[in-house]
């Protein structure tokens, strides 16, 4: 496929809100940034956690693209911040979950939208992955917290979720946004916390807000969509 039909066909699909959303809330996250003069890398982080998160909402392939970029800005962050959970989250795992991701999709794509095809867990399987995201949060939390990290329980469920949360997501399960919701909401309390000691990643607070508020609006849609193909 060439390059132009790729992204013509990435952009197909889109509604009203989506179009005035997308950009809107990268230039607003710009905006406010340049004002506080705020860190360069975590803007860039955030641009491409928000073009992310809201390209894998509408199930587009090249969320990927971004999200491999993202993945890199958002650990050298977490590296100055001391957040070393979420550190080794991104690095060992994030990226080469990003690059498996986009074959795991190329499976299941719709040829005439490109958006990927929706999936939901079994009750028994929703049970199960909600036991072992709070067993496995409680042991990261004991690790964190003999390290010194500066927010072991937030760190701990954050990057816990964040790994099953990414499994889902590849897995193109409606279950994800359950899961994202908890890393989203626990995430923008951790970064107000690191501003507030002096961390210049103000963009970072927004990025991870801008998520919380797409995590609701993708999980009715995908909801929608599903009650549909039903």
């Amino acid at each position: 496929m060439k390059l132009a039909e790729f992204v013509k066909k990435e952009l197909d699909g889109w509604g009203n809100v989506e179009r005035v959303l997308f950009p809107l809330t990268v230039l607003l996250i710009i905006a406010i940034s340049i004002f506080l003069n705020d860190s360069k890398i975590a803007l860039v982080s955030a641009i491409c956690g928000v073009s992310y998160s809201i390209l894998a909402g509408k199930g587009k392939i090249s969320c990927y693209f971004f999200g491999l970029l993202g993945t890199f800005c958002y650990s050298y962050i977490s590296f100055k911040n001391a957040l070393y959970g979420n550190l080794c989250l991104y690095m060992c795992y994030y990226f080469p979950m990003q690059v498996f991701g986009i074959f795991r999709w190329r499976k299941h794509l719709k040829p005439e939208s490109g958006e990927i095809v929706k999936t939901k867990l079994p009750v028994k399987y929703r049970i199960l992955t909600a036991a072992a995201a709070i067993i496995l949060s409680l042991i990261l939390y004991f690790i964190l917290k003999y390290f010194n990290d500066q927010s072991p329980a937030i760190d701990a469920v954050t990057s816990v979720f964040s790994v099953i949360g990414l499994i889902l997501t590849v897995k193109r399960c409606i279950e994800q946004w359950h899961i994202w919701f908890v890393v989203n909401f626990l995430s923008v309390i951790m970064w107000i916390r690191a501003y507030m000691l002096g961390s210049n990643c103000f963009a970072t607070i927004l990025m991870w807000t801008v998520y919380l508020v797409l995590t609701v609006y993708f999980y009715i849609t995908w909801k929608k969509e599903l009650s549909m193909q039903k």
